[in-house]
């Protein structure tokens, strides 16, 4: 897709300020008896669901930053800048699906307990909405995320989050905004079902990981626009986490396909700390990534948050019913 072009990337990371140094958190596992079910957004949740989401979110949004990231003002926030602070390691490479995965899961689990909700990550399925986005009910100003962008600076006029003050972006840059959106529906169909399908032919996660990254993740960010067409700074849309759920449900279903292969199989080019020395960018203190240093995703790559929620390797986050401990209705599409 045009607006994740290696070219635009790279312009936005060399223009990338200083946010934070990684905060260590200890590691607490326990034992998944009741794995929580993860429903899509549009046809299976009802309004008194979707809004009890929508009022988690708000109250996340509430809350002040515990992290103490550069840039963060609130508990919401602190998710957007650990994406940030990851942005040049976790896209176009192996742990890319595994990353997010984490990182979804980290909101789930603040929404959780932080804020009282009792109900599971929604997902969007956007292949029911490929080519007409700007339709979506899951843009819908009472039960949805509001609607589109209007004026110069593109900021949403309806629907939950409308008054919001994003501390976060566009990319690296710390600057008080308001969530933008620029929805596309021709950059939306690469979330069509043919292209889903051919996606979930794959036979390995070397070709279907690229396939997930390069079209359905990418209509997502296009077909929303502006602040989610950011690679850096995308998580400042709420709209972010049911777009990367559902490419987790597209995972899942994929692996479901041939579990015992699957939870295993994973690959692919990896940056690490190493990497980012080589290019010598002053946009991060160091260290910036423990774990995994080779130019192999593998396994045992740790996926480090900063404290958002404790670290996890790949292996321990690539059979849902493990450590992250929730499940999909994996049914056909």
């Amino acid at each position: 897709m045009v607006a994740f072009s290696s070219q635009v990337f790279a312009a936005l990371l060399a223009a990338g300020v200083a946010l934070a140094m990684p905060v260590e958190e200890k590691r607490q596992d326990a034992g998944c008896t009741n794995p929580i079910t993860d429903k899509e957004s549009r046809h299976t949740l009802t309004n008194p669901e979707k809004k009890a989401y929508l009022d988690a979110e708000l109250c996340l949004m509430s809350k002040p930053s515990v992290l103490g990231l550069r840039g963060s003002k609130t508990r919401f926030d602190d998710f957007q800048v650990a994406h940030a602070l990851k942005t040049e390691i976790a896209h176009f490479v192996g742990q890319f699906l595994p990353f997010h995965r984490h990182f979804v899961a980290a909101h789930e689990q603040a929404l959780r307990k932080e804020c009282g909700y009792t109900g599971a990550q929604p997902y969007w399925e956007e292949t029911r909405d490929a080519g007409a986005f700007s339709k979506s009910v899951v843009l819908d100003p009472i039960y949805g995320f509001g609607g589109n962008g209007v004026g110069t600076k593109q900021c949403i006029q309806d629907g939950p989050f409308a008054n919001y003050t994003n501390s976060l972006g566009p990319g690296y840059l710390v600057n008080d905004h308001c969530i933008e959106r620029d929805i596309n529906d021709r950059f939306s169909t690469s979330a069509a079902k043919a292209t889903v399908d051919r996606c979930l032919a794959m036979d390995s996660f070397l070709t279907f990981w690229p396939c997930i990254e390069g079209g359905p993740h990418g209509a997502g960010h296009g077909g929303i626009g502006a602040q989610m067409v950011n690679p850096v700074s995308s998580p400042g849309d709420p709209v972010f986490f049911l777009h990367h759920a559902w490419l987790d449900w597209l995972w899942a279903k994929w692996q479901a396909k041939d579990p015992i292969a699957r939870f295993a199989d994973v690959g692919g080019n990896n940056r690490g700390g190493d990497w980012l020395k080589c290019k010598a960018n002053p946009s991060f203190s160091e260290p910036l990534v423990v774990g995994d240093p080779g130019n192999t995703t593998t396994l045992s790559h740790l996926l480090y948050l900063y404290g958002v929620i404790e670290n996890r390797t790949i292996a321990e986050v690539m059979d849902t019913k493990g450590a992250l401990c929730y499940v999909y209705d994996l049914y056909d599409s």
